[in-house]
């Protein structure tokens, strides 16, 4: 996603395999950087696996996934939007070397109908600097809720602050993230 426009919604057409790798991701990495606490909905594109339903002109092409207009991954992986927290999460962005290509892999079968959804596997998390954990606190009202130690800033789910703390928050200052245990 490289801008503040609603997000595509890009889901399951039918099952996706756990451990099927998409990619490479091209362009410049920056997963999470307009991530948010809210949803904002906007239009849905569907990719699809083997078997496609026969309606859809389209297949599996040398193991690829293809969305409805026969188009790569390539053409529209960097559609797919950073999961919030680990349960929305269908796939995550894996490097076979520090610094290398790119890859979204699944991390379990993705189920027709279901967002695909992506966050930084912990090896490539850590080599871009971005916090591997967050630790909620409870609001008055008792829910969960994630606290920049920098800025105090408030955030409903891990990875919005986790991305906030990389990418936004300006007393950071690039410093790795620091958990209330330090």
């Amino acid at each position: 996603q490289t801008s503040r426009t609603p997000a595509i919604s890009v889901s399951a057409e039918s099952c996706i395999p756990a451990g099927l790798r998409l990619g490479p991701v091209p362009g410049i990495f920056k997963l999470g950087k307009y991530l948010s606490d809210r949803r904002e909905p906007g239009p849905k594109k569907k990719v699809f696996s083997y078997p496609v339903p026969p309606v859809f002109q389209v297949r599996m092409v040398r193991g690829e996934l293809v969305d409805e207009a026969g188009s790569s991954a390539l053409e529209w992986i960097g559609l797919i939007r950073a999961a919030r927290n680990s349960q929305e999460q269908t796939l995550e962005a894996v490097a076979d070397l520090p610094g290398g290509q790119i890859f979204y892999r699944a991390l379990r079968d993705v189920q027709p109908g279901e967002e695909l959804t992506v966050w930084y596997s912990n090896p490539l998390a850590q080599w871009f600097d971005i916090p591997v954990t967050a630790t909620p606190t409870h609001d008055e009202k008792g829910e969960e809720r994630y606290i920049c130690w920098y800025c105090w800033r408030t955030f409903k789910y891990p990875n919005s602050l986790k991305a906030h703390v990389h990418f936004h928050c300006a007393l950071s200052h690039g410093r790795p993230f620091l958990h209330h245990d330090h």
